[in-house]
């Protein structure tokens, strides 16, 4: 885990590899205390999902895409540009697509109920404490640094520096609308 301190120096970013241990081990630590958290943690740390956007997915909203080469779910989420709630697509890794549908099967959910049920601030609350967890349990203080918004932050980094994936394309399917962000 990097971590770095922002120029006021009060302000810690971390930055994950989402696709590693350290994402694992995150999730591991959600789930100790419920699958539903897990859940959360993947749509952040693995398909870039603002933590206000976490609770939007349904099974409905799920879907493989027409071209057949990945998983999708819709996201209505913040519009950088001002204004309503923007629409978007979102990519979705296959093992975070079933596990959301053996979650909804399993907990009875309908296809229209959100996968993730609960407020923002408590999906915020539950990377905290998931985090600390890990710290706790002797993975290193650095944990204690990790909010929801790391995990988006690392989920672009990711593909953007290591998979090489074009920034418009990142842009387009984060909801980001100018390249500042």
């Amino acid at each position: 885990m990097v971590r770095i301190k922002d120029d006021s120096g009060t302000h810690t970013k971390c930055l994950l590899d989402p696709f590693t241990e350290e994402a694992s081990q995150l999730e591991a630590a959600a789930r100790n205390t419920d699958w539903e958290r897990e859940i959360a943690i993947q749509l952040m740390a693995k398909c870039g999902l603002r933590a206000d956007e976490v609770t939007y997915p349904t099974l409905d909203r799920l879907r493989w895409s027409a071209n057949g080469d990945c998983w999708l779910v819709e996201v209505q989420g913040k519009n950088t540009k001002g204004g309503g709630k923007k629409t978007r697509d979102a990519w979705v890794p296959e093992g975070v697509a079933e596990n959301m549908q053996r979650f909804a099967s399993e907990r009875d959910r309908d296809t229209t109920e959100s996968i993730v049920s609960v407020t923002t601030p408590s999906v915020r609350r539950w990377v905290k404490e998931a985090a600390e967890q890990l710290a706790s349990n002797g993975h290193g203080d650095r944990w204690r640094s990790v909010s929801s918004h790391d995990l988006r932050r690392s989920w672009a980094t990711y593909h953007i520096v290591e998979r090489g994936v074009d920034v418009r394309t990142m842009m387009s399917i984060g909801g980001w609308s100018d390249y500042s962000a």
